[in-house]
């Protein structure tokens, strides 16, 4: 495993992923994963939504497209039954714009449940994304690096979520997390994102961003291709464990 080993991820199927995105990842021959959904008001804002003709571009110039839900329906108890069928929806749009099965799953709101594990797994998912809370609250978007072998291929924790009032400081304390066995798996929504301004990232900071990546040499892929480096069948015995001794310890 590199010893500066980042996964970039980009969620909500915004449109500067395609305009703003994408030219910069490209410049710098970075991986990256585009969690995609038709949720909020995709199927008919164009401004500020991509295509499926846009994210099939991503697709061909080699990113990966992962699952985040047809509605971006949050994984709670009262949701479940429907997860299968949420999935499956953006599985089959894939399908019939000639982008793989998506491998790779980001959990909408970053809400997660542990009865959704088996779920994500018999729909042939093998790494799923969460955010940095429960650890850390989700306010400011802080977050732990992922731990092959303590973590949960399905209950992958994002080092960072980048946020509006972020500065190049925050991101490099993201960043810094990854090495000695450890991976830090970055979260972004749109760049900028008009739509979501909470979670909003200046242009101008993210080239900065990726700037950084390059100057510390950080080998950065996409979600799915952590199977080059972790098997993503080797499981905890407990898939919370290492959540609830975090959390003792913060």
């Amino acid at each position: 495993m590199p010893e500066k080993l980042v996964v970039l991820t980009f969620d909500d199927s915004v449109a500067s992923h395609y305009s703003v995105v994408r030219p910069i990842l490209k410049r710098h021959e970075f991986g990256a994963t585009f969690f995609v959904t038709e949720g909020f008001t995709f199927t008919s804002n164009k401004k500020d939504y991509m295509t499926w003709e846009q994210i099939k571009a991503l697709h061909a110039d080699g990113f990966e497209i992962g699952n985040h839900t047809r509605s971006h329906m949050g994984v709670t108890r009262d949701t479940l039954g429907r997860l299968p069928e949420e999935i499956n929806y953006i599985a089959r749009q894939c399908e019939a714009y000639g982008i793989p099965k998506p491998v790779s799953f980001a959990y909408p709101g970053n809400v997660i449940h542990p009865k959704a594990l088996k779920i994500l797994k018999s729909l042939g998912i093998r790494f799923a994304r969460r955010g940095g809370s429960p650890e850390f609250p989700y306010e400011k978007g802080q977050g732990v690096a992922y731990e092959p072998g303590l973590d949960h291929p399905l209950l992958i924790p994002s080092a960072g979520d980048a946020r509006p009032d972020w500065t190049l400081a925050d991101f490099k304390r993201a960043v810094a997390q990854a090495g000695w066995g450890r991976i830090a798996v970055l979260q972004f929504h749109g760049v900028p994102d008009f739509d979501h301004p909470w979670v909003h990232t200046p242009p101008q900071l993210f080239t900065q961003y990726m700037k950084h990546l390059l100057e510390e040499k950080c080998t950065v892929i996409a979600l799915r291709d952590l199977s080059r480096y972790v098997n993503h069948k080797n499981l905890p015995a407990e898939p919370f464990a290492i959540i609830e001794s975090r959390k003792a310890k913060l």
